[in-house]
């Protein structure tokens, strides 16, 4: 089975195929529709073939839909049927927790996107929880406000990275996993990795999009994929099987 996975940022729509060697992008933005999203993806990958999609969508997933409109994309997301845009089964999954999974080695870990956003998941023994950590309060605003890019650009290198160290001790404190992967686009931008971290590796976002797919004896395609046996993915509101 050939597989198609759509990583979507707020600055670029990456996408690989199943025996590609390397992959292909365009630009996001505010402008960008789920209907513009289809259209381009489609043109950029005529030449490959694919049978099934995966989907890294910013923002919070149930049962393969968007539950909200991105703030960094276009309007359109919540209600639009990607299967039948795209014309193959799709899987859609946060785009932080998709990474997560592509990150993932054993025990309990902490993902943490450092990218336009924050964006956060757990895995606990095999089983994701995709979590909305971005909009908890944190100083005098939020937890984003102060590591994601808007932090960046405010504070400068020097602040933003004692503001990360102070985010991921914070974390750990309350979730104590076993190690945490810092990922997202801003993560080279630390001269030091905190504590108990390792760096991931936005490829690994592609890595979690073939996953997706990796069933073993589960005839619900939305609650498991395989890692080391079988890896369940939790639906936020929904207790696994």
């Amino acid at each position: 089975m050939n597989i198609l996975v759509i990583d979507i940022g707020g600055t670029h729509v990456k996408v690989l195929a199943t025996g590609q060697a390397m992959h292909r992008q365009f630009e996001s933005g505010p402008k960008l529709t789920p209907k513009r999203m289809v259209a381009k993806v489609r043109q950029l990958v005529v030449d490959w073939k694919y049978d099934v999609v995966s989907i890294g969508f910013p923002g919070p997933v149930i049962h393969n839909r968007p539950m909200s409109e991105p703030w960094n994309l276009g309007k359109g997301w919540m209600g639009f049927k990607f299967a039948p845009a795209f014309k193959r089964p799709v899987r859609m999954i946060n785009d932080a927790a998709m990474q997560a999974l592509g990150s993932y080695r054993r025990g309990k870990m902490l993902f943490l996107g450092l990218g336009t956003g924050l964006g956060s998941a757990l895995i606990v023994d095999g089983l994701i929880e995709p979590m909305e950590l971005a909009h908890l309060p944190y100083k005098k605003a939020t937890f984003e406000d102060y590591v994601g890019i808007r932090g960046l650009e405010r504070y400068g290198k020097k602040k933003w990275r004692r503001y990360v160290a102070d985010v991921v001790e914070r974390l750990v404190a309350a979730l104590e996993p076993d190690e945490v992967v810092l990922g997202g686009g801003n993560v080279h931008k630390l001269k030091k990795l905190p504590s108990r971290c390792r760096a991931g590796d936005n490829n690994n976002a592609f890595k979690g999009g073939f996953r997706l797919w990796e069933e073993k004896g589960n005839s619900d395609p939305l609650q498991s994929t395989a890692v080391e046996g079988t890896l369940k993915h939790k639906e936020p509101g929904k207790s696994p099987k």
